[in-house]
């Protein structure tokens, strides 16, 4: 049974590394959450390190500027570790060609420019009936479009057995009160179609391995998987055999009761039941 906590710093002296999500669970988005970033701090004044671990499609760099402009501070984290991050590398190897068709807004365009590595060079993004393969940061308007808006061009994609590097495996993200649509949904129609789709981000074992890397921290270490994607953060760390948190009142806050801060046990594990998993924890809010 999931254990319900209060507050981090219930449970955190018992994990040397925090992998910790950031939309929903530091940020909204829009502002930072100041609770869940004293609760990080604390946590780090104690010896812990904290990895900030998230699906964006963009690398390390980007992201910092992006949580520093929401008030983020730099001493409530170690490192920051992106599915960006992890698809580059599978990119610059060729998983995908070396012609691919880019899908996602411009502000994605980072992910295939902000690098020192000279493979970057070799790849060019060209029209999809020219390509070699499909890379997925989102949807080009994550405002207005959904999935289906691309399900004529995926057909295209799939017809001619194009591989899809999906960066970010994320289904939605909630952009303060609006719910919007990731790179993962357009990759699960691509799949249903019959497609292939390669993911690196959560729940996928890659960008775990490549956290623990920059933190400096063997799988002796015992960590702590915290977010609010029943399906990303809590299932990545099932697959990796380490503990979870799940923040019940990102993503799945209308699940658990009225008051966002206080999960309804049994309100909580009926919805767990229904998703086929469990968490070690649950919390409210980060804090």
């Amino acid at each position: 049974m999931t254990r319900i906590i209060r507050n981090l710093a219930e449970i955190g002296g018992d994990y040397g590394v925090l992998f910790c999500d950031l939309w929903g669970c530091v940020h909204n988005g829009k502002i930072a959450y100041p609770a869940a970033i004293s609760a990080l701090q604390a946590y780090r004044a104690t010896g812990g390190k904290v990895a900030l671990v998230t699906n964006a499609p963009r690398p390390r760099g980007l992201v910092a500027d992006q949580i520093a402009r929401l008030g983020v501070p730099d001493d409530a984290w170690d490192d920051i570790v992106t599915s960006g991050d992890a698809a580059q590398e599978a990119m610059f190897a060729g998983r995908v060609g070396q012609r691919v068709w880019h899908v996602g807004p411009d502000r994605d365009l980072g992910f295939f420019t902000e690098t020192e590595d000279p493979r970057a060079a070799g790849i060019t993004r060209v029209p999809l009936e020219e390509a070699e393969g499909v890379v997925v940061t989102g949807p080009f308007d994550d405002r207005t479009e959904t999935p289906e808006d691309y399900r004529e061009r995926l057909a295209a994609a799939r017809a001619r057995n194009l591989p899809l590097l999906c960066v970010n495996p994320d289904l939605v993200v909630d952009y303060g009160e609006q719910r919007l649509y990731c790179a993962g949904a357009l990759a699960q129609l691509y799949e249903e179609m019959g497609g292939e789709a390669l993911y690196f981000g959560k729940p996928h074992a890659p960008i775990y391995d490549l956290a623990r890397r920059r933190l400096g921290v063997g799988s002796d270490v015992p960590a702590l998987a915290i977010g609010d994607g029943i399906g990303t953060d809590i299932l990545g760390a099932v697959n990796q055999g380490i503990d979870s948190l799940f923040v019940t009142g990102g993503l799945a806050a209308e699940h658990m009761g009225d008051d966002v801060e206080s999960p309804e046990a049994h309100r909580l594990e009926a919805w767990l039941s229904e998703q086929r998993i469990s968490a070690t924890y649950a919390i409210g809010r980060m804090r």
